[in-house]
């Protein structure tokens, strides 16, 4: 057409989360014209609603607390967790790279990481499993520094904030967990909670970003800084492919398409999969008709990167035994009415918690991880059942901890109890009644609990037992950090059912991020990264960041390539 609209760069991102925002900054760091689009209002997508954490092994924060690592330590792991799945190129590629993309990142942009001395890999005690220095959180940071663009910030998941306030992850949920039971932590809670209030009163929001809102906000600036033009509202309809090679998109602006030619290449980055229903019901076994699944990721993730791969020739990997990292969740109804999915990720370790299926039993070590925790509901569950379990416990566990939703005291709990999300029993038969649990099954499963709980041992399942467990249990709660008996009601339960933290199954792709085609050869000027592209974890969850890590490595290598593309064709 003589008058299409048309613009041209070097390379199109497509997404705003963590892969595409890394993709887009390293390739502008080296140079290139870069261009990044959004079809969602805001920017930051699934990361800007993530705990912020990136589990990237043998980096230089790891070696300031003394600790080195061969990358062969780190292989072992990830070649025993993804089993059959295992893809040496790819693995290799993220434990070489991963440490330079953190360097990069720290030194030449905006984004700051902290790391704890111990954060656990998930299975520490398997083959190549660590106790720490793998596991990295985004440093809070101020949202002044984003000026005019922090209003086009995704927001973060309301069922994980306080006040609206968002908690940084470990420490700081430490404190709020013990702010009536330590002085240290009242005083820091106080505090937070004034700069939040004054914050709201001047800015309208709260000014101190976390977790993976900090993220995003510190990917944005850094993408800002190097005058990377962002369009929101602007979804891709379809690729450019002439001659078997990717040239660019027809994007829809302003409800009018352009032509935007790139020359280098196309990075897909659009959050994998998780609200496309039809894919669902392909992947999913425990959702038949792609409805039984709740995701707490953005709902534009529906699955556009990869339609457009498989549109220029590119395949999904269906091969992996877990299609996605599952969660358990909680469906909450808000103060506005609308429903909230709440991710259950440090509840179910705490002690004088368990959960039980509607039979009433005890079915998994309630202090595994989410993903793991998933994999023993699904098998616990009877066919032809939905796939749901109870949290339960008792009134003195409820107000100290909080539950899902339901926070610790002084708040109240009434709004929960009053929409249903929480149930309440004065004794455990009458809690069964209200959720529908075998009565019988299940106070004899809490007789049997109680025999050994007030000497912290949990012979059934081995609660508190690995290394993780412990970890998200209560340090100061004895002699295990992770059980304690039922016995005082009122009782409490929470039902909760499948979601996930981002989609595993994507477009194959190669060490480069590029993306292959039916007989595994790259598809020239296509790039896929974060959960567009298959998942190098084959199918497990190894510690936490299992997401994001790779979505920055992959981001920054895809990035690099098309820049070291860009560079060896003009040097030709």
């Amino acid at each position: 057409m003589a008058n299409e609209e048309t613009y041209d760069c070097d390379a199109l991102v497509v997404g705003s989360g963590c892969a595409g925002l890394s993709a887009a900054v390293t390739a502008g760091h080296h140079g290139l014209k870069v261009l990044v689009v959004e079809k969602e209002p805001r920017f930051g997508g699934t990361t800007a609603r993530s705990g912020g954490w990136l589990w990237i092994p043998g980096t230089s924060l790891a070696k300031a607390w003394g600790i080195e690592e061969s990358p062969d330590q780190a292989k072992a792991y990830l070649r025993h967790e993804a089993g059959n799945s295992f893809d040496a190129a790819r693995v290799d590629a993220f434990l070489t790279e991963g440490p330079k993309a953190v360097d990069f990142f720290t030194t030449k942009t905006a984004v700051r990481f902290d790391m704890p001395l111990t954060f656990p890999d998930y299975h520490a005690e398997a083959p190549g499993g660590a106790q720490g220095g793998r596991s990295m959180v985004t440093r809070p940071f101020d949202a002044h520094e984003l000026g005019d663009a922090l209003k086009d910030l995704g927001s973060p998941l309301p069922e994980l904030t306080v006040f609206g306030m968002m908690l940084g992850s470990g420490k700081e949920i430490v404190h709020f967990m013990r702010a009536t039971r330590s002085l240290t932590s009242a005083a820091y809670v106080a505090k937070r909670l004034s700069k939040h209030a004054i914050d709201v009163m001047r800015n309208g929001r709260g000014m101190t970003l976390t977790n993976g809102n900090a993220l995003a906000g510190r990917l944005a600036k850094s993408a800002l800084d190097l005058k990377i033009p962002l369009w929101l509202n602007s979804p891709v309809r379809e690729l450019i492919v002439e001659n078997g090679v990717v040239r660019g998109a027809i994007v829809v602006r302003e409800g009018r398409p352009i032509r935007v030619n790139a020359k280098r290449g196309v990075v897909l980055a659009c959050g994998g999969f998780p609200h496309d229903v039809a894919r669902r019901q392909k992947m999913f076994p425990h959702a038949p008709t792609g409805k039984e699944h709740y995701s707490p990721g953005p709902t534009g993730n529906t699955g556009d990167g990869l339609r457009l791969a498989e549109s220029a020739g590119g395949r999904v990997d269906d091969s992996l035994p877990n299609a996605a990292a599952w969660v358990p969740v909680s469906v909450t109804t808000r103060k506005d009415g609308s429903k909230g999915v709440m991710p259950h990720f440090i509840d179910r370790a705490k002690p004088g918690v368990i959960a039980v299926m509607a039979d009433g039993k005890r079915f998994a070590n309630e202090g595994n991880s989410y993903h793991d925790f998933v994999q023993a509901m699904i098998k616990a569950a009877k066919p032809g059942e939905e796939i749901a379990a109870y949290l339960v416990c008792d009134h003195g566990t409820l107000r100290k901890y909080g539950l899902g939703c339901v926070p610790p005291r002084p708040m109240p709990l009434g709004h929960h109890l009053k929409t249903g999300y929480l149930k309440r029993g004065a004794t455990l038969a009458e809690l069964a009644a209200q959720t529908g649990i075998d009565a019988k099954a299940f106070e004899a499963t809490v007789a049997a609990f109680n025999t050994t709980a007030a000497d912290g041992r949990d012979p059934a399942f081995g609660k508190g037992s690995r290394a993780y467990n412990r970890y998200q249990g209560d340090a100061l709660h004895g002699p295990n950090p992770c059980i304690a008996p039922i016995q005082h009601g009122p009782f409490y339960a929470i039902k909760m059912v499948i979601g996930d933290l981002g989609t595993y199954a994507g477009i194959r792709t190669d060490a480069n991020a590029r993306a292959l085609d039916a007989d595994g050869q790259p598809i020239a000027g296509l790039y896929a990264a974060g959960n567009d592209m298959a998942s190098i974890m084959g199918g497990n969850y190894p510690g936490a960041g299992i997401t994001l890590g790779p979505a920055l490595t992959f981001g920054y290598i895809a990035g690099k390539h098309i820049a070291g593309a860009a560079a060896e064709r003009s040097a030709a």
